[in-house]
This record gives C-alpha cells, sequence and structure tokens, in this order.
C-alpha cells in the first residue's frame, strides 16, 4: 500500500449514526450494525465499515485540487451483527479489514488510482501464495458504476462461480461459456478483496467538496479497497494443506523453521542452533517440551512450518541433523554447518 503511494491512518470503531443518516446507509445496513445509545442518550454504532468516516476527515482537511490525489487506508477492526457468522474467520462479527479510499479531481484520476490499487492487491494475494481470481462484481450497498472482487477456489466458500473447464474463464450467471458454449460447473469461493469505483455518492450525500482550478467547488471522486484480513488466513490455509495439517507458503509462515528435539540431552544444543539461525534472520519455534516424539512430529506437520528440523539419534551417534521440507516432503541429512547454508540459500541470506 505504501510503495502505491498511500498514507495510513487509523479511524474511530466508534460512530455517530448520524453520519451514516447522510448516505441512506444507516437503513441499508441496519441489520449488521451494532447500536447503542451512550450515557448522554447520543445513538451510536460499531463501524461495520468506514467510507462516511473517511468522507467526513477528508470532508475537513481536503480543501483545495492541489491536495489531490490522496489515498488513505487503515488496518483495523469492523464490527457486523452478522444473520449467520460461520467458519470461523470466513464470516465473523469482529474482524480485521484492511481498507483503503482514494480520493481524486476527476474520474481519470481514479481511474489511475483504481489501477494502483489493483496492481497492489494482486501483489499482496501473490505474496502470500494464492492463486486467486478477479471478476466483475456487483457494487451492492457500496454504491459506485464499477468493481471487481478477487477470489479464492475452496471447498468452504460462500460465493458459487460457474467454470468453464475448457477455457478455464469464471462467469457469474451464465449456463454456458460465451467462448465455446461448453456446460459450466460450480466452484466454491471465498471472497478475500473488492475494490469500489464510488465515485460521488459519498461526497454529494456528505458535502465532500473542493475547489477546483478554475475556482468551482466541486464534489471529490472516490474509490474503495478492501482486503478481508482475517479471511485472508483461512484461504490460505484452504488452499495449503495436506492430511497432516496446514503447509504456510514461507512468505507468510509463523515461523521458517520448527526445530524439534527428540532427547532432554539436547535441548541446549538446539537453542544453540535456533540461536545461530535466528541471527540470520530466521524465525524459529524450538519444540523441547518432554512430549514424545509422536506427538512432536504431529504437531510440526500440524502447524505447517516450511521446514522441520529435527535433532535426535543421528545428532547423537555422528552429529547429523534431519531436516524435511513440509511441502514436498523431501529429507535431507545435514551437518550443522550445511543445514545453516541449505537455509540461508532457500531464503536468500
Amino acid at each position: 500500500m505504501n510503495l502505491a503511494g498511500a498514507e495510513e491512518l487509523l479511524m474511530s470503531a466508534l460512530q455517530p449514526i448520524e453520519m451514516w443518516q447522510k448516505t441512506g446507509r444507516d437503513q441499508v445496513l441496519s441489520e449488521v450494525m451494532f447500536k447503542f445509545k451512550d450515557r448522554k442518550n447520543r445513538n451510536l454504532c460499531l463501524g461495520p465499515t468506514h467510507e462516511e468516516e473517511i468522507t467526513e476527515i477528508v470532508k475537513k482537511f481536503v480543501l483545495s485540487y492541489k491536495q489531490l490525489p490522496r489515498i488513505l487506508y487503515q488496518i483495523q477492526t469492523k464490527y457486523r451483527d452478522e444473520v449467520r457468522p460461520r467458519f470461523g474467520v470466513v464470516r465473523a462479527c469482529e474482524f480485521i479489514m484492511k481498507d483503503a479510499y482514494s480520493f481524486d479531481a476527476d474520474e481519470d484520476g481514479l481511474g489511475e488510482n483504481y489501477k494502483k490499487m489493483f496492481s497492489a492487491y494482486e501483489n499482496i494475494f501473490n505474496e502470500c501464495g494464492l492463486k486467486f481470481i478477479t471478476i466483475e462484481a456487483d457494487s451492492g450497498p457500496m454504491g459506485g458504476n464499477a468493481s471487481h472482487e478477487f477470489m479464492v477456489q475452496a471447498e468452504i466458500g460462500e460465493d458459487i462461480l460457474l467454470y468453464c473447464e475448457k477455457c478455464g474463464k469464471y462467469f457469474k450467471e451464465k449456463e454456458n461459456c460465451l467462448d465455446c458454449a461448453a456446460k459450466l460447473t460450480e466452484k466454491r469461493m471465498i471472497e478475500i478483496g473488492h475494490v469500489f469505483k464510488l465515485g460521488t455518492k459519498y461526497s454529494l450525500a456528505q458535502e465532500a467538496l473542493f475547489v477546483d482550478k478554475d475556482g468551482a467547488r466541486k464534489p471529490v471522486i472516490m474509490g474503495c479497497y478492501g482486503i478481508g484480513v482475517s479471511r485472508l488466513l483461512s484461504a490460505i490455509v484452504e488452499t495449503n494443506y495436506d492430511e497432516k495439517g496446514i503447509i504456510w507458503p514461507k512468505s507468510v509462515s509463523p515461523f521458517d523453521v520448527s526445530l524439534v528435539v527428540l532427547s532432554e540431552n539436547l535441548k541446549d544444543n538446539a537453542i544453540a542452533l535456533g540461536d545461530k539461525l535466528e541471527r540470520l534472520g530466521l524465525k524459529v519455534l524450538v519444540d523441547e517440551r518432554n512430549d514424545g516424539a509422536g506427538v512432536k512430529f504431529n504437531d510440526a506437520y500440524l502447524l505447517g512450518n516450511p521446514y522441520i528440523v529435527i535433532m535426535g539419534k543421528n545428532y547423537t551417534s555422528s552429529g547429523k541433523i534431519d531436516l524435511e521440507i513440509r511441502k514436498t516432503k523431501e529429507k535431507h541429512n545435514f551437518s550443522e554447518e550445511e543445514l545453516i547454508n541449505f537455509l540461508k540459500e532457500a531464503y536468500g541470506k
């Protein structure tokens, strides 16, 4: 987001209902809003999203075309009183979102920022190791005249797209492929990101105006861009696992190495090795618990860190350390120096 020229801020989760009444979305989103009164009898809600609030902020501080274009974003908790929370963090009443908003003087500017955010989202999802698709979508209660969804195929997905086995294309409401006329099959998808061209829906309703080059007052042109950070974890796991557990892509794994110690006598050696690896910039999880080898191996597979390193009988007898690549199940037997060099190369250290 920063590389795309966006600036980070943090908005309030606690919002006055009056702000929402300006756009009419106090009624449109009424079912999912957590609403209440404070001790002064003011009507408040916990923000299910932040289009209204960001518009109020820009309305106060962006007054001239010289202050445009601008992209503002945050990573913040959202609250929605979902009718059917399900699948853990895929649909929850409280979740983390990365939401961004662009502000421009004209439609051409919006088009440029839309491209920037679209590209930034592609980079983010590629770095997360996801095989995703993009599809034109309905803007729904967000409003605007164009939007695209980023989706990942997964059995627990709530969205259904129609897929052409021959062309590899997705459709929303077709019986046959538009290109080859083949019958389409259903695929369940998780939505991980959504981008919108909002236009002046919010700026007109909330009077977020700026003075242009000719001295005329005009509404700012807005775009909105969201990533469901919480559900992104589910999407990654649902597309990276086997019968033993998670297989995290290297770029987003909690740790780089699970270091399994199979003898109490080797605990100090393992911790010393872990320290050496961490000095290289690697994240190491040392399992020095007194549990049996089976428990430790099962947990290492379940957690899914990219490399499992084992210090056991081989190390005691010959100083050799076993390594297993979690994704391919490929196994190696290294000296400590060979192990360090292997991991340095794997991570470009």
